[in-house]
């Protein structure tokens, strides 16, 4: 597996600071969660994760080494990347997506192989996307796209995903559709995913590990248990909401029920 942290990093935009000084580790073997409101470098931090953004300060870690010292073909050959609202070329089909993933292991010396097909046909039975794999992209559903641009990313035959968003735009039954793959693959294949969510109550559901960030700053991290707190809600969201417990499998469940205004001394709250 490969191990994702990072140390002391500090991601800007021109010359807006949205993290400062971050350190997180991400459990291998498992499904986490970044959570926290618009603005607060969630997304931020999972470029700067994937290696699309260069952190001003401070270094990210995969296996040890400094991700932006490593070729671009060996981070896609560890990382699988599902940007968020990701693009492809009109008429691409989803086979021909789920293709791409194995660009990386592409060279000069090794051109498309029984192991690229093989990879490919795994990715998309895993994925369920095999039955509609000749159609055109543009004419699935929202939740059939996202499991085949996931086909891609499990084409490339990495140890973890990281994925931005991957249920935005989608309705409720889209939604769990691809939670419900990613907990699959996770339990099955022991895939290490990363995704940035902005359904609380999802995320509890589906992970393991959640991190709240507040403010380009980590506010809590731990099981969904420790981090889906009235606390957590009330000083990151600015909400008063009651906590109860999934009927099914005991994860936190946040009901909220009161707007508060936003305080700027609850930053002293936080943790680092």
């Amino acid at each position: 597996m490969s191990e994702l942290r990072t140390e002391r990093i500090t991601l800007a935009y021109d010359e807006a600071t949205v993290i400062a000084d971050l350190s997180v580790a991400v459990p291998e073997g498992r499904i986490t969660s970044i959570i926290g409101p618009n603005g607060c470098g969630k997304s931020t931090l999972l470029r700067a994760m994937a290696r699309l953004l260069k952190p001003r300060a401070g270094t990210v870690l995969l296996d040890g080494q400094a991700i932006t010292d490593l070729p671009t073909r060996e981070v896609a050959k560890r990382l699988g990347v599902l940007p968020q609202d990701p693009r492809a070329p009109e008429g691409l089909t989803a086979r021909e997506l789920a293709a791409q993933g194995r660009y990386p292991h592409q060279s000069f010396l090794r051109q498309w192989s029984r192991s690229d097909e093989r990879a490919v046909a795994r990715a998309l039975e895993i994925t369920g996307v095999a039955e509609f794999a000749d159609r055109a992209l543009d004419t699935l559903s929202g939740g059939q796209r996202q499991r085949a641009w996931i086909a891609m990313a499990l084409a490339q035959q990495t140890d973890a995903l990281l994925l931005d968003e991957p249920t935005t735009f989608l309705d409720m039954a889209h939604q769990l559709e691809v939670l419900e793959l990613l907990a699959d693959l996770n339990r099955d294949e022991g895939q290490t995913a990363v995704m940035v969510l902005h359904d609380l109550n999802n995320a509890a559901r589906y992970s393991h590990h959640m991190i709240a960030l507040c403010e380009g700053a980590i506010y809590a991290a731990g099981t969904p248990h420790e981090v889906m707190t009235q606390d957590m809600l009330r000083d990151v969201f600015g909400v008063e909401a009651d906590i109860v417990h999934d009927p099914r499998n005991g994860s936190p469940q946040c009901l909220p029920y009161q707007l508060l205004t936003r305080n700027p001394s609850q930053e002293s709250r936080r943790t680092r």
